[in-house]
């Protein structure tokens, strides 16, 4: 259960060296699928299980949206292994889905990282500013609920 962010750098054969706190968190192998608004999640293999699991169960795939959602996450998934160096190889599926350049963010999300192309970051905080204001609004009022007891 990891949060904060890292700057990491995309080399020229698509490989991240990730930072060495997550490492330790991480074990040998990992999963790496695509997120939403262009940016990727990387999972533990435990983590991924849980996932998986929830998505098969709760998901129909006769439903148009249920399959969207399954092929979006499953069908994209990447189980890599960690090298020696701490690096994984991003494939050119999930490189190009997150526009990944040399310069690029890991954020970790408690139960999962997101991995952001710097560039396509900034510009997405830019268009959400006034969802993410909402997103206070949002959370300030629960907050202020659950200490009234209302929650």
């Amino acid at each position: 259960m990891l949060s904060g962010q890292d700057n990491i750098t995309l080399d020229d054969t698509g490989r991240i060296a990730l930072p060495r706190r997550l490492r330790d968190a991480l074990g040998d192998r990992v999963v790496l699928t695509f997120g939403p608004n262009s940016c990727l999640w990387l999972f533990t293999m435990e983590q991924w299980k849980v996932q998986e699991e929830v998505i098969i169960r709760t998901t129909n795939p006769f439903s148009k949206n249920a399959r969207l959602m399954r092929q979006y996450l499953i069908g994209s998934k990447e189980e890599l292994t960690i090298d020696k160096q701490g690096r994984i190889l991003i494939p050119p599926p999930l490189r190009e889905h997150a526009e990944l350049t040399k310069e690029c963010k890991i954020f970790g999300q408690v139960e999962y990282w997101e991995i952001w192309s710097v560039d396509r970051y900034k510009a997405y905080l830019e268009a959400s500013k006034s969802d993410l204001d909402a997103g206070f609004e949002e959370l300030g009022a629960e907050i202020e609920r659950r200490k009234q007891g209302n929650g």
